[in-house]
């Protein structure tokens, strides 16, 4: 190995279109940034969604529908789900805690217990929602639901 066969490591080195470099590379004159105004200038910076004084997009496609500032998001646990912790982790009572523990849900999330899949251990579930299947089927097996 000597000077003259040294070469960078592959990947390091990228052909970048070399700017404001002389007329003769075909970038120089106003290098790329076209003629007059601030976007020619150093130190512009750009809004973002600015439109050169047009009307932006966000502004002019019209607003749809309504949404309810008031509206009660609930995080939707179905009975299958119920099934598979309590075989797992052998529970004979389901709460917002236990399922806080197992990642089912965080700290600030509403509990809605729904109906898809069959649950084939008598449970107590705590919850703060029930659909009419899911409460149905859990108080099927002899088990309990309590609304927080």
């Amino acid at each position: 190995m000597n000077l003259s066969n040294l070469k960078p490591a592959e990947g390091s080195t990228k052909n970048r279109k070399r700017i404001g470099r002389g007329t003769g590379s075909g970038r120089g004159g106003t290098s790329t940034r076209g003629h007059k105004g601030a976007g020619s200038r150093s130190g512009y910076k750009s809004k973002v969604g600015f439109e050169g004084g047009q009307m932006p997009l966000q502004r002019r496609v019209p607003k749809v529908g309504f949404k309810n500032p008031n509206r009660v998001e609930y995080v939707g646990i179905n009975l299958d789900i119920l099934q598979k912790i309590a075989e797992k982790f052998d529970l004979k009572v389901v709460t917002f805690d236990i399922m806080k523990e197992h990642g089912l849900i965080s700290k600030n999330d509403l509990v809605k217990i729904m109906g898809r899949g069959e649950i084939k251990v008598k449970l107590e579930v705590k919850a703060h929602a029930f659909t009419a299947a899911a409460q149905k089927a859990i108080e099927a097996l002899g088990g309990t639901v309590e609304k927080i």
